[in-house]
């Protein structure tokens, strides 16, 4: 096939090509939650900057147009929150740091004789059941929400 075909094609199938710009300085700006009173990240550098390199690539402008910018921090967010969630300055035991990745769900049921939790994680992701690990922040629910939205399809123009 000839190469100028494949340029064709690849417009026609609606396959992004654009990949963003987003910065640490655009999220503090946007979720200043994630930095602390002097503006220090929460999050390392290192899974900070993976994060965003991670959204410019997959949250493309030219499908979100105007929600671009908030798509990206969205996604930064929810994968900032699941590993602040994961987050320990140093374990004594393997317990310990396995016990960092508990799945915890909304509460279900509880005892206080013998205490006695139950959680439901299947409350969390009805709406976004095909979403994946999207349905584990609220973060992520709003993109999974919002991306939605973003590819529910083009219009036909005659």
């Amino acid at each position: 096939m000839k190469p100028q075909f494949l340029g064709i094609k690849a417009a026609a199938s609606n396959i992004g090509h654009a990949v963003g710009n987003y910065t640490a300085e655009m999220f503090q700006q946007d979720f200043p939650q994630f930095f602390t009173a002097d503006g220090e990240s929460l999050l390392p550098e290192t899974m900070l900057n993976q994060f965003i390199n991670r959204a410019n690539t997959s949250i493309q402008p030219d499908k979100w147009l105007d929600g671009w910018r908030y798509a990206a921090g969205l996604y930064v967010a929810h994968y900032g929150t699941l590993y602040l969630r994961t987050f320990a300055p140093a374990s004594e035991t393997a317990g310990q740091a396995a016990a960092t990745g508990a799945l915890v769900g909304v509460v279900k049921s509880e005892t206080l004789g013998d205490t006695s939790v139950t959680y439901d994680t299947s409350a969390l992701i009805k709406a976004t059941e095909d979403w994946g690990s999207l349905n584990a922040t609220q973060y992520g629910q709003i993109l999974a929400t919002e991306a939605r939205l973003v590819g529910m399809g083009g219009t036909l123009v005659i």
